[in-house]
């Protein structure tokens, strides 16, 4: 496992999992990454790399989707790279999930299970219902971009 000082995302990320409250753990469809940033820290440099910031990711997310609170963004457009958290942004142990890669998600008996693609697994503890409406929110957001671009 590689272990870096920065990290942007890309088309191959899956999850941005908090180990240390400045250390994360990156899963990639072929790779896994320890990087010297927190989640947070990630997704905002992500999100300046392709132009915008976290903030005005979040912003523009609360007024297409008018909600306010665990809302998933788009870190960049041409690739359709979006995000969900599992909690609030705010707390320590919130993880950050790409919508792209997920194959599906099933239950299990104390928490959910993404598949990704290339068949990767990761185990999530976080109810059904909860990633699923997590999943649903980043979905109606992709969704709705859609139809904007094509209008």
């Amino acid at each position: 496992m590689k272990d870096l000082d920065f990290y942007y995302i890309t088309k191959a990320t899956c999850a941005v999992i908090p180990v240390e409250k400045y250390v994360s753990k990156v899963i990639e469809l072929d790779e896994t990454f320890i990087v010297n940033k927190s989640v947070m820290q990630i997704i905002d440099d992500s999100c300046k790399y392709f132009g915008s910031t976290y903030k005005g990711r979040f912003e523009g997310t609360k007024k297409i989707l008018n909600m306010n609170y665990k809302l998933p963004i788009v870190i960049e457009e041409y690739n359709n790279l979006i995000f969900f958290p599992t909690s609030s942004p705010r707390f320590n142990d919130c993880i950050w999930i790409s919508l792209n890669n997920i194959e599906k998600y099933e239950r299990l008996n104390c928490c959910s299970k993404i598949i990704f693609r290339k068949n990767l697994e990761f185990e999530l503890d976080l109810s059904y219902y909860a990633l699923e409406n997590q999943i649903f929110r980043a979905s109606m957001l992709d969704s709705m971009l859609r139809r904007r671009r094509s209008d």
